[in-house]
């Protein structure tokens, strides 16, 4: 079971700008929207796996009403769809200064307007490519891991039993 105190941590991702920000995705959402974001969400994952930052997609809707998905089935992964009339923008917004400490929070877009509304209440900004970096440090912290684990396992395995 996951604790929550791991994920004190918050990183809200404004997806549709990373959407189009990374080419690979911006690519993918011209052919398919949900398979690209589903491969945003699955290339984020990572962060949450390993980093254990609680981590939050935010997504421009086009329903009546704010649309929560968990797809991993934890509350400490979350897709939000806001409401038509309600942009990305103004739900990360409303998120960070309802946070109980803003500076918990991390903020992925490349909106500069945005950044400065996010840092004005406490949290910190980092750009799409900042974002794709942090992914590249934590794939790799994970491959790391599970070599290890396979070598230990390997180790043990091996082991005459006493």
């Amino acid at each position: 079971m996951l604790c929550c105190v791991a994920f004190e941590k918050h990183l809200l991702i404004d997806g549709s700008n990373s959407l189009h920000a990374w080419p690979e995705l911006r690519a993918l959402l011209k052919r398919d929207r949900d398979a690209a974001r589903a491969t945003l969400s699955q290339r984020v994952s990572v962060l949450h796996d390993v980093e254990q930052l609680r981590v939050t997609l935010v997504f421009d809707g086009r329903g009546g009403e704010l649309v929560i998905e968990r797809p991993s089935g934890h509350a400490t992964f979350t897709h939000l769809y806001t409401p038509s009339g309600t942009t990305a923008d103004d739900v990360i917004e409303q998120l960070v200064g309802n946070s109980v400490d803003a500076s918990l929070c991390l903020v992925a877009t490349d909106d500069r307007a945005e950044r400065q509304t996010i840092e004005a209440l406490g949290a910190a900004g980092i750009s799409s490519n900042e974002l794709l970096a942090q992914i590249g440090r934590a794939d790799e912290r994970q491959r790391t891991q599970v070599s290890g684990l396979r070598r230990e396992n390997e180790r043990e395995w091996r082991r005459p039993k006493s």
